[in-house]
């Protein structure tokens, strides 16, 4: 039997064929960690869109506190008025007309 190869060439082709065989095993490893990687990073995003969206939906509103506390002063004057009208001649301020306060009945309130 002839061969087409030395055995010095033919040895260089099996270390050839094993080498490529190592490099594509270590390329297979390296696509995987980088598609490992990836998909932490999608997770990533996704966690971050969402608590992103709560916070833009928790402060959408938030520009309206400025006017809260106009809107206190309204409510207390009307609630002051209120209390003028139920009180007629000023003396209901809950003191009884003293300055103090006064407890409630021992039945119940006043």
């Amino acid at each position: 039997m002839t061969r087409a190869l030395s055995d010095d060439t033919q040895m260089l082709w099996w270390v050839t064929l094993g080498i490529g065989v190592v490099v594509a095993v270590v390329v297979v490893l390296l696509l995987q960690l980088l598609l490992n990687a990836v998909g932490a990073v999608e997770r990533n995003v996704i966690t971050l869109w969402d608590t992103a969206t709560t916070v833009a939906r928790n402060t959408a509103t938030s520009w309206q506190l400025a006017s809260t506390g106009d809107q206190l002063d309204y409510v207390k004057a009307e609630a002051l008025r209120h209390d003028a009208l139920l009180g007629g001649d000023g003396t209901h301020d809950g003191t009884g007309g003293g300055g103090t306060p006064t407890p409630p009945a021992a039945g119940g309130t006043s």
